[in-house]
Formats: C-alpha cells, sequence, structure tokens
C-alpha cells in the first residue's frame, strides 16, 4: 500500500511541475523553466523507476495513471494561482455616459474606449489590459456596474509601450 501511495504522490509532483514548466516556459520565462525541469525530471526517473522495478504489480501502474491525471489538475490549479501574464478584455456596454471607463480608469485599469453602434443603438465599447491576477475582480467590477455588459477577453503575445505598461514595470498599478 506504501507503495502504491508513493507511486501516485510522485506522479502528481511530476505531472504539476510538468505542468507548470510549459506554462512558464509559453510565458517567456524560459530560465525559472528550465530550473523547474531539473526537478521535473528527477522526480519523473524516480516514479518510473519505481513502476518498471514493479510492472508484474498492476496496482502500481494503475497508482501511476491516476497520479498522473491528478497531476494536471493540480498543476493547472497552480497556474490559475500563478496567474502569470496580462490579458485583455473587451467590453460593450449600453453605458454610453462613459461613466464605466472613468471608474476603471480610477481603478488601476489601462483602458481605452469608444463609441460603437450596436442593433439596439449606440454602446460604449472598452478595451482593457490588466495583470492576469486581477482578471476575477476586473470582471466583477464590470458586472457590478453594468451587469448586461458584452464581456470577452484573451491574452495577448506581447505588449509594448503606452503610459500603463510604464506604470506596471514601476509598479504603480493596484496600490
Amino acid at each position: 500500500m506504501g507503495m502504491i501511495l508513493l507511486i501516485f504522490v510522485i506522479n502528481i509532483v511530476y505531472v504539476s511541475f510538468s505542468t507548470v514548466r510549459m506554462i512558464l516556459t509559453l510565458k517567456g520565462y524560459r530560465y525559472i523553466a528550465a530550473v523547474v525541469s531539473m526537478f521535473e525530471i528527477v522526480i519523473y526517473v524516480i516514479g518510473l523507476g519505481l513502476v518498471l522495478d514493479n510492472l508484474d504489480q498492476i496496482q502500481n501502474l494503475i497508482a501511476y495513471a491516476l497520479g498522473f491525471g491528478s497531476g494536471v489538475v493540480v498543476g493547472s490549479k497552480i497556474e490559475e494561482r500563478l496567474a502569470l501574464g496580462y490579458i485583455t478584455v473587451n467590453v460593450i456596454t449600453a453605458d454610453i455616459n462613459k461613466e464605466m471607463p472613468a471608474e476603471l480608469r480610477r481603478l488601476g485599469y489601462g483602458v481605452t474606449d469608444w463609441s460603437a453602434n450596436g442593433l439596439s443603438g449606440s454602446r460604449s465599447t472598452m478595451q482593457i489590459l490588466t495583470p492576469r491576477k486581477y482578471e476575477l475582480m476586473l470582471y466583477k467590477t464590470i458586472t457590478e456596474l453594468d451587469p448586461k455588459a458584452f464581456i470577452i477577453s484573451y491574452e495577448p503575445k506581447s505588449i509594448h509601450g503606452g503610459f500603463w505598461v510604464k506604470s506596471v514595470k514601476r509598479g504603480k498599478l493596484f496600490k
């Protein structure tokens, strides 16, 4: 029973490291990803070695597979908590008085807004840039200001220029 639990836990840790390493690599944190990968491979070799040394015991293989699946979930939860990078949120609202963009700017978000026309008349459209760690707080604020706001978000690959990027680099955002 101890061997099964050990294999299960080792694989959760291994796959969690693997998931985090992949995200770090995709986000451009290659040196941190390289350090994580060193720990990842050591854990992988130990776990796989335990399974291969005991291939005649199916429960070890099952523990390995269950640990792998669980590791995917744990790794993705870790990545959510790290919330690396930025998101861009596009908002369309009936608030043509520009109260929402002003309030979002007051809160520290980078907002570009313009007038638009929708099926049922005039609209205000905004593009908002924020660190991912503030994503849920931004959605909450938007829906408090306008519960009917149309919201789409995506992750930009690169960001260059603008006052907001300079504010983030100086650590002056959301303080």
